[in-house]
């Protein structure tokens, strides 16, 4: 999501269209609203949702080299799921927080954390108010030792409790994270894309 101010008043498809004539293929602009002056695209936020995807078969893939973690280990969706849900709810996440985080404070609410599975694939679904830098990453490499049976599913609610970094794990790899929407207002009527819809964007499964 971006905003800026334009010198001209043109229609919506002809900023979409205009813009994207421009940018280079790996970038594309879906759609374009007018909002008002005090709309920011960063600050008035109020929710952001992530996908982590994980190719979890004894096999890597060529296709997703790069876009989605490969983890030949097998995975029980079922531990990490109840792990998650223990991790639901406004806390102080600084256990899943980097080093180089720049937030002026730990605090985040974590309004869904799902993991689940299609296939040779599973899903990390998480959607919070905020997100401090790494969190999403750490929070599934903690799902990750779980998923293994390395460690019980109260595990992750000890690490939150802790708020010691160095108890939360590795951090699962940067391939495969991605950003699924920017929440706003209902007042601004603008757009926004729901876990569910994600087939539109990484076909055929991830």
């Amino acid at each position: 999501m971006v905003h800026f101010d334009a010198p001209v008043t043109r229609p919506a498809l002809a900023w979409t269209r205009g813009v994207n004539r421009y940018l280079p293929s790996s970038i594309s602009v879906l759609w374009a609203r007018p909002v008002p002056r005090d709309f920011h695209a960063r600050f008035a936020a109020v929710g952001r949702r992530y996908r982590y995807c994980i190719l979890n078969r004894s096999e890597r893939s060529a296709l997703y080299a790069g876009r989605a973690a490969w983890v030949p280990r097998p995975l029980a969706v079922e531990p990490m799921q109840e792990a998650a849900s223990l991790l639901l709810g406004r806390h102080d996440f600084s256990a899943f927080r980097a080093a180089a985080c720049q937030a002026k404070h730990p605090i985040r609410e974590l309004r869904q954390l799902r993991v689940s599975r299609q296939g040779d694939w599973v899903f990390v679904d998480a959607e919070a108010n905020a997100f401090l830098h790494h969190m999403v990453r750490n929070l599934v490499g903690v799902l990750l030792g779980i998923g293994w049976g390395d460690r019980p599913p109260h595990w992750a609610a000890e690490v939150l409790a802790s708020r010691k970094r160095a108890l939360a794990g590795v951090t699962a790899p940067a391939e495969g994270l991605y950003f699924v929407a920017a929440l706003y207002p209902p007042a601004f009527a603008l757009p926004t894309l729901d876990f569910h819809q994600l087939h539109t964007l990484f076909p055929p499964s991830c």
